[in-house]
């Protein structure tokens, strides 16, 4: 009997690889071959970056042929001559051309989300492309896009039949939302509030992305762009050579290589503003509570937010406009501000009398000083600022006592039912018992999470004073000086937006010597998103600094 049942075993795997190399073979693309990357490991040991030293690059846990199972029968009609006569319809254009080459008969929603699933599995199956920044596909994507082209009309949102990428921190039904977690490997929960409105507007889920685990707040000292369940993702900037910043490197790294036509991140501080700059994208951190967090791993209450990570200013306004609204479950999301023209008026931005504060330590920075004067040309009004010593003081406590009950709460309210944590300290346990397998870089946040403890009272006192000093680093030069606008360097500023609760966007503003993209950040008070957009528009059509990464 169990020699018989063992036979029929063998037989069911034998068949189900056969079914894999066929529906592989029909796309023309081979199936996904692990390699050693010993060599590798030992060269990135080798880096004065501890971000670009490597304890492992491939996944242990994620096997890339089990998510090609979900695109070969969706691309199986779908050649490599195809994917080259769309290229000049689909490739790095933005949300309103594409929406016109398909209402002009050239392009359907069925093609291009094909057209992106064939880039997606054609570079992330050859070892010297891959990026490992896809997690998991869709298996009905073409299928609902097929829909899309049978029911388009002309009110259509921009985002209808867009194939959108989610950071897997953001819960899709059907696909599991790990947070990059071995823990989390099948926690399949219900949509996110974000990911609601979106499919109301006609979007289409591709699938998830890669991230640093849990947002980058397990571990010390280890790479950004880090997970057990997708392996290390790369920069096609630079693979292996310039970092992916984080914690939202999956979303950063597959807009940049062209893997869809928006992505989405969080950012709790810096996790959308970094990847975006290190990958010459268009990053929008908005203004806590303007978008729901309902249904998205936590990790502050306090200070996290989604938000819209693209390859140009208009199709940020776009996405942010398909994922505003007011969520029951999310008493931030109550007062946000309601009917913004986000993506209808973006294009009257302009810099012309607006007054931007310029930080003087920043100045030192050749592209900065380049990118002031470019705005200066432009007619925008330039003031020299020196902000006061600020240490941010209790906002690292802040997020160990938030992650302690916020983590615990999605755990117990939103994760599927196969999770039976409850806790960070269910979660440490559980990475002990592999070690290598779970993270390789130790779990060092998670263990200070722990040591917290605060009463309730400290903790809402904590808020106040974090807040109040954020807003106080920022108003007082604004005050002083009139200014519209702040102007920082990535995300070298966003711990202090973040306690601020202010809103910025990072926009390519060039490269350094190394090749390494760097963006520059616009800061504004709390939901004035709509001016935020409007000025980046406006700098980034003076400057159009931004250029696709060779290779891809």
């Amino acid at each position: 009997m169990i020699k018989s049942c063992f036979m029929k075993y063998a037989v069911l795997i034998l068949l189900l690889f056969v079914f894999s190399c066929k529906t592989a073979k029909q796309s023309g693309i081979n199936p996904w071959m692990g390699y050693d990357e010993k060599n590798e490991l030992a060269m990135s040991a080798k880096n004065e970056s501890v971000r670009l030293r490597y304890k492992l690059i491939q996944s242990k846990i994620l096997d890339k042929n089990d998510v090609w199972k979900n695109v070969f029968p969706q691309i199986k009609n779908f050649s490599e001559s195809d994917y080259l006569s769309l290229e000049p319809l689909i490739f790095n254009q933005d949300i309103p051309t594409l929406q016109s080459n398909i209402k002009a008969g050239k392009l359907t929603y069925e093609k291009l989300t094909q057209w992106y699933l064939y880039r997606i599995v054609k570079f992330e199956n050859d070892k010297n492309k891959a990026l490992n920044n896809i997690i998991s596909i869709n298996p009905n994507a073409v299928k609902e896009a097929r829909k899309k082209d049978r029911n388009k009309s002309d009110n259509n949102h921009p985002t209808y039949g867009m194939p959108v990428l989610l950071k897997d921190n953001i819960d899709f039904e059907g696909l599991a939302t790990t947070a990059g977690a071995h823990a989390l490997q099948f926690n399949y929960a219900k949509n996110a509030f974000i990911v609601d409105r979106l499919k109301e507007n006609g979007a289409i889920i591709l699938g998830k992305v890669n991230l640093s685990e849990w947002a980058n707040y397990l571990c010390l000292e280890c790479p950004n762009g880090y997970s057990a369940i997708g392996g290390q993702t790369l920069n096609p900037y630079g693979i292996k050579k310039i970092d992916t910043g984080g914690s939202s490197a999956g979303s950063g790294s597959s807009m940049a290589a062209n893997y869809a036509a928006a992505a989405v991140g969080t950012e709790t501080s810096g996790s959308i503003l970094s990847p975006s700059s290190q990958h010459s994208l268009v990053g929008l951190k908005p203004t806590t509570g303007l978008l729901s967090r309902s249904g998205i791993v936590p990790i502050s209450s306090t200070f996290d937010t989604p938000g819209p990570m693209t390859r140009n200013v208009i199709d940020n306004a776009i996405m942010l406009d398909a994922m505003s609204g007011t969520d029951k479950n999310d008493a931030a999301s109550k007062n946000n501000p309601k009917n913004k023209k986000y993506w209808q008026d973006v294009k009257t931005g302009t810099l012309a009398g607006v007054k931007f504060g310029v930080i003087k330590a920043f100045l030192k920075d050749t592209l900065y000083q380049i990118n002031i004067d470019k705005i200066k040309l432009a007619g925008g009004i330039m003031i020299d600022i020196e902000f006061e010593q600020n240490n941010n003081d209790g906002f690292g406590t802040l997020l160990n006592t938030d992650m302690k009950v916020d983590l615990a709460n999605y755990l117990k309210n939103d994760a599927g039912d196969k999770i039976s944590y409850r806790s960070v300290a269910d979660i440490i346990s559980f990475n002990k018992i592999d070690s290598l397998k779970s993270i390789p870089y130790g779990q060092g946040r998670f263990d200070g999470i722990i040591k917290e403890n605060k009463t309730e009272e400290e903790i809402e006192n904590l808020k106040k004073s974090v807040r109040k000093s954020g807003i106080g680093y920022f108003e007082k030069p604004m005050g002083q000086f009139q200014l519209d606008f702040i102007l920082s360097i990535a995300n070298r500023s966003a711990g202090f937006a973040a306690a601020a609760n202010y809103p910025c966007v990072t926009v390519p503003m060039g490269y350094r010597t190394s090749g390494e993209p760097v963006g520059i950040t616009f800061i504004s008070r709390p939901f004035m998103e709509d001016r935020l957009l409007k000025v980046a528009y406006a700098f980034e059509q003076a400057t159009k600094s931004r250029k696709v990464p060779v290779g891809y």
